[in-house]
C-alpha cells in the first residue's frame, strides 16, 4: 500500500517524459552549509541529492512507495515492474503518468506514477498483492512472506557473457565520466551495461542501488532489447556491494555477470554460484575478487570456469 501521504494538492504533470529525460543535475537541491577546516568554518554552496517517495500506481490501485531520486522514472516504472514480475515483457505496460504531490507551502511532497497495465498482470498482481513500505537501503522491507524473498530462477544453460580484467578496468575508467550525480553530491549509487570489451554502454544513477538497477533494466526494456541475446555481450557493472537481490534482478532479466565495486553477501554468492552467473566483487582497475564463475584470460573471449 501507498503510505498515507496527507492532505496535498495535485498537481498533474501532462505527460510521464517530463519527469523520464531528467538530467541528473536537476535531480539535485541546492543549499548553504558551513564547511569546517582547520578549526573554522567557511559557508559555501553545496549541492545534495534528491531522495523523493515515489508511489507505483498500477490501473489505480496503489502497490508500493519507494525513496528514489526523481530521475528516469519511467524506466524506473518499468525495470521496477520486470524485476518484480509484475510484467514480463514491455507490451504489458500500456503507458506512464505521472502526479507531483505538494506540501501546502509549495515543497515536493512525493511522485506517484500511475501505469497502466495489461489486463493480465493486473489481475496477477491483485491475486499476489504485496504490501511493502520501500527504503533506498533495503529492496525487502515489507515483505508478507518468506517465499516473496526468493523468486524461482533457472540456471543459465549456455555460457554466460566473457569478461576479462581488462575490460573491467576499461569499464571502470569510463564509468567515472558518467556519473554526474555523484560527481555533483558524493551520494549517489551507480549500475551501468558495459560491453565484452568494457566500453561503458549506459548508465542510471539512484541514492538506492536497487532503483539504479531497476532503472537500468527499465532502460533497457524501453529500448526493446531482446533479453534472449542481448546478455551474450553485456555485463552489469554497479557502484554498491552486491546483495542478493542485486544478483537476482540481473538473472531475473537474463543477466549472466554482475560486477561490483564493493563486497557481496554470502547470500549473492549463493544465489550467483546456483545461477551459475559470474559475480565479481572489490573491482579495481589491477585487481578483483571472483566469487562465482571465472574472468576470461587476458583479451580472449573464451571463459573459464574456477573449479
Amino acid at each position: 500500500m501507498v503510505a498515507d501521504l496527507g492532505d496535498a494538492d495535485v498537481c498533474v504533470v501532462s505527460d510521464s517524459s517530463e519527469w523520464a529525460p531528467m538530467d541528473a543535475q536537476q535531480a539535485v537541491t541546492r543549499l548553504t552549509v558551513a564547511r569546517w577546516q582547520d578549526a573554522a568554518p567557511n559557508d559555501v554552496d553545496d549541492a545534495v541529492a534528491q531522495e523523493v517517495p515515489i508511489a507505483l500506481v498500477y490501473n489505480g490501485i496503489s502497490h508500493v512507495v519507494m525513496l528514489a531520486t526523481p530521475a528516469d522514472l519511467e524506466d524506473f516504472a518499468y525495470g521496477f515492474s520486470f524485476t518484480e514480475g509484475i510484467i514480463s515483457a514491455r507490451g504489458q505496460i500500456y503507458g506512464v503518468d505521472s502526479q507531483a504531490l505538494f506540501h501546502a507551502d509549495g515543497q515536493l511532497q512525493g511522485i506517484e506514477l500511475h501505469i497502466s497495465l495489461a489486463a493480465e498482470q493486473f489481475a496477477a498482481l491483485k491475486a499476489q498483492r504485496r504490501n511493502l513500505t520501500g527504503r533506498t537501503g533495503c529492496g525487502l522491507c515489507g515483505a508478507e512472506r518468506l517465499q516473496q524473498v526468493f523468486k524461482p530462477l533457472k540456471p543459465a544453460e549456455e555460457p554466460g557473457v566473457a569478461v576479462s580484467l581488462k575490460a573491467i578496468e576499461m569499464a571502470l575508467s569510463g564509468l567515472r565520466a558518467q556519473q554526474p550525480l555523484q560527481q555533483l553530491t558524493g551520494a549517489t549509487h551507480a549500475t551501468a551495461i558495459v560491453d565484452q570489451q568494457g566500453q561503458v554502454l549506459c548508465v542510471r544513477e539512484d541514492v538506492g542501488r536497487h532503483n539504479a538497477l531497476d532503472k537500468l533494466i527499465g532502460s533497457l526494456l524501453r529500448q526493446r532489447y531482446d533479453f534472449s541475446t542481448f546478455w551474450r555481450q553485456h555485463w552489469v557493472l554497479t557502484t554498491s556491494r552486491a546483495s542478493y537481490e542485486m544478483v537476482q534482478k540481473v538473472a531475473i532479466c537474463g543477466g549472466s555477470a554482475l560486477i561490483a565495486l564493493s563486497a557481496p553477501t554470502a547470500l549473492a554468492v549463493q544465489l550467483a554460484r546456483q545461477y551459475r552467473c559470474l559475480l565479481v566483487g572489490f573491482a579495481k582497475s589491477t585487481q578483483c575478487v571472483v566469487y562465482s564463475g571465472g574472468l576470461a584470460p587476458g583479451d580472449s573471449h573464451e571463459s573459464y570456469k574456477k573449479e
